[in-house]
C-alpha cells in the first residue's frame, strides 16, 4: 500500500468510524485523539496531489446541519516496511459559492448547502 492509498483507506475509516483501523496505521495517534462529534457525516474525498511520501486532500462533512471542508497535506513515513501516518499541515479553506456542491445533488453550493 502507497501513501495515497493509506489516505483514502484512512478517510474510509473515518466514515464508518473504524478507530482501530485510524490508531493502527498511524505514529501518534491514540483512540483518545479521535473523539469527534457522532453527527458528523462525511461526503467526499477529493486527492488534489499525492507525491512521494505526502498526499494533499479535501474531505468533505456535514456537522450540526452545515457542510465544511477539511483540506491537509498528509506526510507518511515508512515503518518496518509499512506506510504510516506521521502529521498533517491543515490549510484554512472554506467552499466557495459556485463549486459544485460537496453532498453530490450536482448543483452549485450556493443553491444546496451553503
Amino acid at each position: 500500500m502507497n501513501p495515497k492509498e493509506l489516505m483514502i483507506s484512512r478517510y474510509e475509516a473515518f466514515v464508518k468510524k473504524d478507530w482501530d483501523y485510524i490508531v493502527k496505521t498511524s505514529t501518534h495517534q491514540t483512540l483518545q485523539d479521535l473523539k469527534q462529534p457522532s453527527d458528523i457525516v462525511w461526503l467526499n474525498l477529493d486527492v488534489l496531489n499525492a507525491h512521494d511520501n505526502s498526499v494533499e486532500f479535501k474531505a468533505y462533512y456535514k456537522e450540526y446541519g452545515k457542510v465544511g471542508v477539511l483540506h491537509e497535506k498528509s506526510l507518511f513515513i515508512l515503518e518496518d516496511g509499512v506506510w504510516k501516518y506521521a502529521s498533517g499541515e491543515l490549510f484554512s479553506t472554506k467552499i466557495e459559492r459556485n463549486e459544485p456542491c460537496p453532498c453530490g445533488s450536482g448543483k452549485k453550493f450556493k443553491k444546496c448547502c451553503n
